[in-house]
């Protein structure tokens, strides 16, 4: 599967699909969670909210993959990624993409 992050493949015919998405929420558990809000008080990154978001992607860009797919798509174009916090330890990544069959290949 080819995943661009440009809204067009230049020398290429291809046909449209749709949009291709997939999301996931995730969250760290408590015992991270402490360990994460102690970090603050110092400054720095917070590897573990790194990680966490570095999985969702992964985990998202997966099932957008899939819905791709699904719909008889072989590339993915203008590949877009979304977050959102649903509560304190707990974040929403949403990937989403046009799905295109590219012709001839």
């Amino acid at each position: 599967m080819l995943i661009v992050n440009i809204d067009h493949l230049p020398g290429k015919q291809y046909e449209v699909l749709g949009l291709a998405r997939g999301s996931v929420v995730l969250s760290k558990n408590f015992g991270k969670d402490f360990l994460s809000a102690m970090k603050t008080l110092v400054g720095g990154e917070i590897t573990a909210y790194t990680e966490l978001l570095n999985e969702a992607r992964q985990i998202a860009m997966g099932r957008m993959v899939k819905d791709a797919e699904a719909q008889g798509a072989n590339a993915i174009l203008n590949l877009r990624y979304a977050s959102s916090s649903l509560m304190q330890s707990a974040a929403e990544v949403i990937a989403y993409g046009t799905a295109i069959r590219i012709i001839g290949e």
